[in-house]
């Protein structure tokens, strides 16, 4: 083997990870969001920045969604199961930001092409009581610093085309495809050891029209705990200097692998075992 060639090759190298990992452009932050309105799949973003890109082009593509869907008022944990994150190559959740305008009242009919690749997840969302919150380290510390536990269907986006690469940056990178998600009945957290063991054996349940069961789950199907993505959440926010807020709402993750929405279908979630009441929430598919 030619020596000069072997070093050349191996200076080159660094050089071609780094284009491949180049941050996204203004101009593609620009695409991502003219995709992200027209609903078709985009590649103007790709696999394998670093997570400092990804989160500043989270940042950049979100302001871009403000002007049309309203104000951030909280945010998503996304990739909360080993399985979903070891399919995508990620080691750890990823954070987004949820807009006024994706969320939806309970029973809400939406079309099945909601998004350029729409799926919908059974998630649940926590509201946030009061700043204390941010100094949680247990579950049990994070349900003293909550009010509501809120049913929600999530319906998100991956709005990359399916030829790209996924991974945890670019999940970042395009706010973990937050697109929609349906709020429905609401229950009062209880700061009690009971109330935080009966959150992690709660089952989870979807339903369609016709009773047929599409999703069985328990509530340490989210890293263990419903309340950990929250732990997780506030500890991540800490690394970028940011706290969670009185009324911020936290979408958990989601309990069971997404699914694609059919036209005609009405899924029903029921959570079942909270000490309060069971809760659910409902959406409708339309062509």
């Amino acid at each position: 083997m030619n020596p000069t060639r072997t070093i050349l090759s191996s200076a080159l190298l660094p050089v071609c990870l780094v284009l491949l990992a180049a941050a996204p452009s203004a101009d593609a932050i620009k695409q991502l969001s003219e995709d992200y309105f027209m609903k078709r799949p985009s590649q103007s973003l790709h696999g394998g920045m670093s997570l400092d890109d990804a989160r500043r082009a989270q940042e950049d593509f979100v302001a871009r969604l403000t002007p049309k869907l309203g104000p951030r008022v909280g945010f998503k944990v996304g990739l909360t199961s080993k399985a979903v994150q070891e399919s995508v190559g990620a080691s750890t959740p990823v954070r987004g930001v949820l807009l006024r305008d994706m969320l939806v009242p309970d029973g809400s009919t939406v079309s099945a092409k909601f998004g350029a690749r729409p799926i919908w997840e059974p998630d649940l969302i926590v509201v946030v009581k009061d700043v204390g919150i941010n100094n949680a380290k247990t579950p049990l510390e994070v349900a003293r610093h909550l009010s509501e536990i809120v049913a929600f269907i999530e319906l998100p986006d991956r709005i990359v085309a399916e030829s790209e690469k996924i991974d945890g940056s670019l999940i970042t990178a395009i706010n973990t495809s937050a697109r929609l998600g349906v709020m429905g009945q609401r229950v009062k957290i209880e700061s009690t050891p009971e109330f935080i063991t009966a959150l992690a054996k709660m089952r989870v349940t979807a339903t369609d029209q016709a009773g047929a069961e599409l999703v069985n789950a328990k509530g340490d199907a989210l890293l263990g705990h419903p309340l950990n993505p929250v732990l997780w959440l506030i500890k991540d926010l800490a690394v970028t200097g940011e706290t969670l807020k009185v009324g911020d709402l936290i979408s958990l993750g989601s309990f069971a692998r997404p699914e694609p929405p059919r036209p005609g279908q009405t899924v029903t979630v029921r959570y079942d075992g909270l000490p309060g009441g069971s809760i659910k929430v409902s959406v409708k598919f339309s062509e």
